[in-house]
C-alpha cells in the first residue's frame, strides 16, 4: 500500500532526526510485574492436527533446527540473504560470508517479507500494493526471481503446519486468505474484521489453533486452523494504543510471546491460546522475535531504541540487552544456519545489521535499499517451513 510507503517514510525521517537532535520519544514506559507466570502445560503431543509431522522432541518444537540439521531440500541451496525493500520495490542479496550485496532484483510493489514455502524449495517475496499484489517465487538453489503470481495484499505469508494450505495476511482487507500452495487457487478465507492490521501469527505445538496479531486494534485473536475460523479475541492491556507484532511460539510449548512495540515489551500467553498470563518489558519498539539454535534463548529486536532483548526461554526475564552502536532500527530477520549469528533489517536505517549471538557484539551492518523489512537467511534447519522469515520446525 502506497499510503503505508509515505507513512514509514515519514516514520523514518522522524525517527532519524529526533535521534539526531536528541528529541525524547513519548514516555510509554510500563510498569508491570515481570515474575515468571504460572506454568501452563503444553498441548498433549499425541493428539496433533491431521496430517501435521509428528516433532522430534516432545519437549522443544524446535528440535528439528539445530545446526546442521539441513534436510535434503536444502542440498546445493546457496548461503544468500534475502531483504526486500519496502520503500524501492526491490530485494538485496547479501552473501554472509563478506557482508556485500551481490544482487539487487525486483521484488513486486511494496515487498514486505521473504518466505520459504512450507517444503524448502521455494522462497517467495511477499509485496501487497493494494488492490493488487505479488508473491514472486524465488528458486534458492539459483537466487534468481521467477514470473510473479498475482494474490491480493500478500502482506505476509503462513503455511498450515500439515502443509495442505498456504495463508495469505491480507492485512489491508482484514482477511486470512487460504491457497492450495502448489497451485495457488484460493480454497477459502476468513473474515477478521474486528481484526485491524492483521499481520503475525505462531501455531500451538499441536498445531490446531494460531494466534493471530492484530497491529492496529490492540488485540489478538485465536483461529482455528482445521476449521478456518475465529475462535477467540484478546484486548491487550498494557497501553491503549498498542501495535502487537511479532508472535512465536516458546520452544517448550507452554508460552507464545507477542511482541509490541507501543507497550515496549512481550506479552506472554499460555501454550493454548487460551489466557494472556504475563508481560516482560524488553525495549521501546519491540518487534521481531526469534530463537537461538539450542532453544535456550529468546531475542527480541527493540525497533524504537536500537536494541535486542535477550530473554531466557525458560524464565521469560531478560538476561542481556545488546545495542547498535551510534543507534538503529532492528526489525525483521532471523538467526544463522549454524547459530552463530543473528540478522536483522534496520527498517529505518536501510541497512542490515548482524550480531555475534556469543557475545551480542555487532559485527557488520550493510547498506541495502530503502524501508527493509522482513529478510531471511538461506539455507536454514528444519524439516518444514510455517512461513514468516523462518519459522520452522
Amino acid at each position: 500500500m502506497r499510503f503505508r510507503k509515505a507513512f514509514l517514510g515519514l516514520l523514518g525521517v522522524f525517527g532519524l532526526v529526533a535521534a539526531a537532535c536528541g528529541v525524547p520519544e513519548p514516555d510509554r514506559q510500563v510498569h508491570a510485574d515481570v515474575s515468571a507466570p504460572t506454568e501452563v502445560p503444553a498441548p498433549p503431543q499425541t493428539d496433533l492436527l491431521a496430517g501435521m509431522p509428528p516433532p522430534l522432541d516432545a519437549g522443544d518444537v524446535y528440535a528439528a533446527t539445530r545446526p546442521g540439521q539441513l534436510s535434503e531440500a536444502m542440498d546445493g541451496v546457496r548461503n544468500l540473504v534475502y531483504v526486500p525493500n519496502s520503500l524501492d520495490d526491490t530485494v538485496s542479496v547479501i552473501d554472509p560470508n563478506t557482508f556485500k550485496v551481490v544482487d539487487t532484483f525486483p521484488g513486486g510493489n511494496e515487498p514486505q517479507h521473504v518466505v520459504p514455502s512450507y517444503d524448502l524449495k521455494t522462497l517467495y517475496v511477499a509485496a501487497d500494493e493494494v488492490p493488487g499484489g505479488t508473491l514472486t517465487p524465488v528458486d534458492p538453489k539459483t537466487g534468481k526471481p521467477g514470473v510473479p503470481l498475482q494474490v491480493q495484499d500478500p502482506y505476509n505469508l503462513y503455511f498450515t503446519p500439515d502443509g495442505s494450505s498456504a495463508i495469505v495476511v491480507a492485512e489491508y482487507y482484514k482477511r486470512l486468505d487460504f491457497y492450495d500452495p502448489h497451485t495457488w487457487q484460493r480454497q477459502g478465507q476468513v473474515s477478521v474484521p474486528d481484526c485491524a492490521g492483521v499481520n503475525h501469527m505462531d501455531f500451538t505445538a499441536d498445531g490446531k489453533l494460531a494466534l493471530v496479531t492484530c497491529e492496529f486494534a490492540n488485540r489478538m485473536i485465536v483461529l482455528d486452523v482445521a476449521e478456518r475460523r475465529q475462535v477467540r479475541t484478546f484486548q491487550l492491556d498494557q497501553v491503549h494504543d498498542g501495535m502487537p507484532q511479532d508472535s512465536r511460539l516458546a520452544p517448550d510449548g507452554s508460552t507464545f510471546y507477542v511482541a509490541d512495540m507501543m507497550a515496549g515489551g512481550v506479552y506472554l500467553f499460555d501454550g493454548a491460546a487460551s489466557r494472556q498470563i504475563g508481560f516482560v518489558p524488553t525495549g521501546k519498539g519491540a518487534h521481531g522475535i526469534y530463537f537461538s539454535r539450542d532453544s535456550r534463548r529468546v531475542f527480541v529486536a527493540n525497533r524504537g531504541e536500537g536494541s535486542v532483548s535477550v530473554l531466557d526461554s525458560t524464565t521469560h526475564q531478560p538476561i542481556g540487552k545488546w545495542q547498535v552502536p551510534g543507534g538503529g532500527s532492528p526489525d525483521m530477520g532471523g538467526v544463522s544456519a549454524d547459530g552463530k549469528q543473528l540478522w536483522l533489517s534496520g527498517r529505518y536505517h536501510n541497512e542490515v545489521y548482524v550480531f555475534d549471538t556469543d557475545t551480542g557484539h555487532l559485527l557488520a551492518r550493510i547498506r541495502v535499499g530503502a524501508g527493509p523489512h522482513g529478510l531471511t537467511y538461506m539455507p536454514q534447519p528444519g524439516r518444514y517451513s510455517l512461513g514468516h522469515t523462518g519459522n520452522l520446525r
